[in-house]
């Protein structure tokens, strides 16, 4: 706090951290997480810096964003007494993956509907399927169908609530704490400003995979903590998931509730999202110009990239460092992890051993 003509002064940064202790939170990651310098990728692509934030190693369950966003809803599950967690996504899904590991961590029964991806195949298990298996995760595959997927996860919830177990609904099942998932990336953004801080580094922007929380949050916290840097958040879907919003729209409006929940008076407009599905292709399938990125980040700085999320935040950073006019200052990728989803896909890749 400072004192101001005899009042007490409250930051964002003090308002933020006082409104996060304020609320139930399952401690899971790891952090705060590297931030490297990527040099023989700049100098590969004849750019200015690139500095890579590295939340695929927040810890559990092989890292990524969803550890960090997972911790206030998983927070208010344990807190509200919750012994049963439902949830899903696609079969090779980041979030359901880390949802099970964290919920054998703190003692939750985990029960996850999952729809099938075309891209890859779900017998054998492997990836981030065969992951939920060994978390313990009771795991049911349906179609590519998200209606039916909403429908069979009601079903369940109700189902388990019948038997007697006390239930929180995780996405998929339940839009209802969307929100939480975006508060731990507020956070996150004013831990990735003290490590440029202690850099000396000026970023002109950042480029992160996201449909629409981990960007709500980190956009929020850039602006409150005094940041101009531009966010683009590069979608893995093709479009936008929801008929009534645009992208823009949605990751304003989760912003916006982060900050009432966090007593921030900061407004984000849908003007001030930047975001691009150009880089998307289907979701769950490799693209070219994916491909070509995960290659040039493994056999310059030794990292991987996934093939349904990072490949494609990777692909758009290096369509623009390549562009008719770059940007000339530094630039950050921000690596929300997925890389056991590389496994899934190991036909895809087309590798060859030496003979």
């Amino acid at each position: 706090m400072k004192q101001i003509s005899g009042r007490t002064s409250t930051t964002p940064r003090d308002a933020v951290m006082e409104a996060l202790g304020r609320l139930p939170r399952a401690l899971l990651a790891v952090t705060p997480t590297p931030l490297q310098d990527a040099p023989r990728l700049a100098a590969q692509l004849g750019s200015p810096k690139i500095l890579i934030k590295r939340d695929d190693l927040t810890g559990l369950a092989f890292g990524g964003n969803k550890v960090r966003m997972l911790e206030y809803v998983l927070g208010k599950a344990v807190a509200s007494g919750c012994n049963t967690v439902i949830g899903g996504s696609a079969s090779q899904s980041n979030y359901s993956r880390v949802l099970a590991g964290a919920c054998a961590k703190l003692g939750l029964d985990c029960h996850l509907v999952l729809r099938r991806m075309a891209a890859c195949p779900d017998e054998p298990p492997q990836g981030s399927l065969l992951l939920n298996l060994i978390y313990g995760a009771h795991v049911q595959l349906v179609d590519d169908d998200r209606a039916l997927q909403v429908d069979t996860l009601t079903q369940l919830g109700d189902r388990l609530e019948s038997e007697g177990r006390k239930v929180f609904r995780a996405l998929q099942a339940s839009e209802d704490d969307k929100t939480l998932h975006a508060l731990p990336y507020v956070e996150a953004a004013f831990e990735v400003v003290d490590q440029l801080a202690d850099l000396d580094v000026k970023l002109e922007r950042i480029y992160l995979c996201s449909l629409d929380t981990t960007h709500a949050g980190l956009l929020l916290g850039l602006k409150a903590a005094g940041s101009t840097v531009e966010v683009v958040g590069v979608s893995p879907y093709e479009a936008p998931l929801r008929s009534d919003l645009t992208a823009e729209q949605e990751v304003a409006r989760l912003a916006n509730e982060a900050a009432e929940i966090l007593g921030l008076d900061i407004e984000i407009s849908p003007a001030d999202v930047t975001t691009t599905f150009d880089f998307a292709g289907q979701y769950g399938h490799m693209t070219t110009a994916g491909t070509e990125a995960t290659l040039l980040f493994a056999r310059t700085e030794g990292l991987l990239l996934d093939p349904i999320y990072t490949m494609k935040a990777a692909a758009a950073m290096v369509h623009d460092l390549r562009a008719a006019d770059p940007p000339t200052a530094p630039v950050l990728f921000w690596h929300t992890g997925g890389t056991p989803a590389v496994f899934a896909y190991a036909s895809e890749y087309d590798m060859k051993v030496d003979k």
